[in-house]
């Protein structure tokens, strides 16, 4: 897509943005979101030029009639695929969104106390708008991603969660977003504000569904705060229909001798991309960034992540794998970033690609960008096909070659799903890729 084109696509969705000034909102919201309209009608939609997008064409997404999507009377469609996901039996809260708006017949929210709140945004933003304001749009920058800044106009609404200082939510926080979109080019704007103060601990879920499949687009943000101390899991699953598309910025400050997790399992959507940037602003914290992504036909999926170390004495630990099979493309791009002040850093980063065909693609780029003399930083990628020794030394114990195969690859999902924290979160995203992998017909005859 030439600059032209980009521009072309960019002037009817900036035009739209008269619907939202005159929408009724705070008044230090609407600068907020004109700040993101200009932006992204400075940068318009990235192309092929663009080094950060170089191996991912988003001309589909900006060809598309943009139409932000309506909401939606909740039926029995989204009841099902409610009932079908693989977070259906699990205790805990459970907010629940229908093309980006939230559905108060569908959710379970918990009575909680001692200040913890459990809402979705939309509601926070009229309650308690002081505290939105301190934190939204302070974390996901838009200064080099059209797609966060195209969110910041248009979001429709999200999640918010708020842990006060020194309380645990002992039960998991689900965030299942479904899209009901029944044209192509409707656009799905959640955006999520996630807090967790100091000594605080906190799971969440956000999930992405679909009820039908059609060629629509979700464009989500997800903001991360870890207070000193904190203790914050996050396992996003990307699962929407195979002609969607999907964008989606996770972006995390993290506090002293925090211990946080962030988990991406990208397994829909035509085009999926998830960028990824936390900053480990305090001494002696533990991050770890951890995914997996499963691509078949023609699917590709996108992770673009920078971990930037901004003091002394901090851990983090990045580890992508993909499986990828028919002619389908994985992307990795990921970047340690360690500023001057950050001594004593120890980061590692890690993206492995098992390729089921011959037509399959992997494009990786690990990089290390460090300013301080005292560290130790590693990267590494690989792409490939099953290890024929490890095939003969399974087959050497007794098993089939299709059943070594199906181990061998089983287990290199596995690598990542174990890494999840929590038990009961881990045990449905093991059964998912699980069925997702069985249902693959070349799974036995992989390469």
């Amino acid at each position: 897509m030439t600059q032209e084109h980009s521009s072309n696509a960019v002037e009817p969705i900036v035009k739209q943005f008269g619907a939202v000034e005159t929408a009724a909102q705070p008044k230090w919201l609407l600068p907020v979101r004109k700040a993101g309209i200009s932006r992204f009608a400075e940068l318009g939609f990235p192309t092929l030029r663009d080094e950060d997008w170089r191996y991912t064409n988003v001309a589909p997404i900006a060809q598309l009639a943009f139409r932000v999507a309506d909401p939606v009377a909740v039926n029995g469609a989204e009841t099902k695929t409610l009932e079908d996901s693989i977070f259906a039996a699990m205790p805990g809260h459970r907010l629940v969104f229908v093309n980006g708006y939230f559905s108060a017949k569908l959710s379970s929210i918990k009575p909680v106390s001692g200040g913890v709140r459990i809402e979705n945004l939309a509601t926070a933003i009229a309650t308690d708008s002081a505290l939105i304001e301190k934190h939204l749009g302070k974390y996901a920058q838009t200064a080099g991603n059209a797609f966060a800044a195209l969110n910041q106009a248009f979001f429709t609404d999200g999640a918010f969660i708020f842990v006060p200082q020194g309380l645990e939510v002992a039960e998991t926080v689900e965030l299942i977003y479904i899209s009901s979109a029944k044209q192509n080019g409707e656009v799905i704007l959640p955006r999520n504000l996630i807090i967790a103060e100091a000594n605080s601990k906190l799971t969440v879920v956000e999930s992405y569904l679909s009820t039908a499949n059609v060629a629509y687009f979700t464009n989500a943000v997800t903001e991360i705060v870890a207070g000193d101390n904190a203790v914050v899991e996050h396992v996003k699953l990307q699962d929407e229909a195979l002609n969607a598309f999907h964008v989606a910025a996770i972006a995390g400050e993290f506090g002293r001798t925090s211990h946080t997790r962030v988990h991406s399992f990208a397994l829909g959507a035509r085009l999926s991309r998830n960028n990824i940037r936390v900053k480990l602003a305090g001494e002696g914290l533990e991050s770890v960034l951890n995914g997996l992504y499963l691509t078949r036909g023609e699917q590709l999926a996108d992770h673009h992540m920078i971990v930037e170390h901004a003091e002394p004495h901090c851990a983090s630990h990045e580890y992508f794998n993909g499986i990828l099979d028919d002619k389908s493309k994985g992307v990795f791009h990921g970047r340690i970033l360690v500023r001057e002040i950050a001594q004593k850093t120890d980061a590692k980063q890690t993206n492995k690609n098992l390729l089921l065909s011959d037509d399959a693609t992997a494009d990786t780029k690990p990089q290390l960008e460090i300013y301080a003399d005292d560290v130790k930083c590693t990267h590494g990628a690989t792409i490939g096909q099953l290890n024929d020794e490890s095939i003969f030394y399974l087959r050497s114990r007794g098993l089939g070659t299709d059943t070594a195969r199906r181990m061998l690859i089983h287990a290199f999902a596995g690598e990542i799903i174990e890494r999840i924290q929590s038990e009961t979160v881990r045990t449905a995203i093991d059964k998912l890729v699980w069925d997702r992998l069985e249902a693959n017909p070349h799974l036995a005859n992989a390469k």
